[in-house]
C-alpha cells in the first residue's frame, strides 16, 4: 500500500472535504492557494491516516481538533497517529476547532512560524 494518499481512502478523502467543519473551512481560506507561501492539501492520506491539512515540501501537518480529542481513546489514538508521523519525519501542529473559529489571526501566525521552522 502506498504511504501517500492511498487509492483506498480516496472516497472518505473526498467525503471529508464534501463535509468539512466550520474550523477546516476557516482555516483552507487561509491557506489554500500557497496563500502563505507554501502549497498545503486537504484531507491528504499518509499511511493509515487522513491528516486535514498538509505541506510536502515542508512535512508538516495541520490537523484541528474537535472535543472528541479530548477523550482518552482518541488521545491515545492521537498519540500512536503522531509517533507514526514523526517516523516519516513529518511534523504535526494542532489547533482546536474554537481556536480555529475564535482567533484565525492567532492560528495563522502559529502556522507561519511553523513554516519557518
Amino acid at each position: 500500500m502506498s504511504k501517500i494518499n492511498s487509492p483506498i481512502f480516496k472516497e472518505r478523502r473526498r467525503e471529508l472535504r464534501k463535509n468539512q467543519t466550520e474550523a477546516e473551512r476557516i482555516l483552507w481560506a487561509q491557506v489554500r492557494n500557497a496563500k502563505l507561501g507554501q502549497h498545503f492539501w486537504r484531507q491528504y492520506s499518509v499511511g493509515p491516516y487522513i491528516l486535514d491539512f498538509y505541506a510536502p515540501a515542508l512535512k508538516l501537518a495541520i490537523e484541528l481538533d474537535g472535543k472528541h480529542h479530548g477523550d482518552q481513546d482518541a488521545k491515545i489514538y492521537d498519540k500512536e497517529r503522531e509517533m507514526y508521523l514523526q517516523g516519516l519525519e513529518i511534523r504535526t501542529i494542532r489547533f482546536w476547532n474554537e481556536e480555529v473559529v475564535l482567533n484565525i489571526t492567532s492560528v495563522v501566525e502559529k502556522i507561519k512560524q511553523a513554516c519557518l521552522s
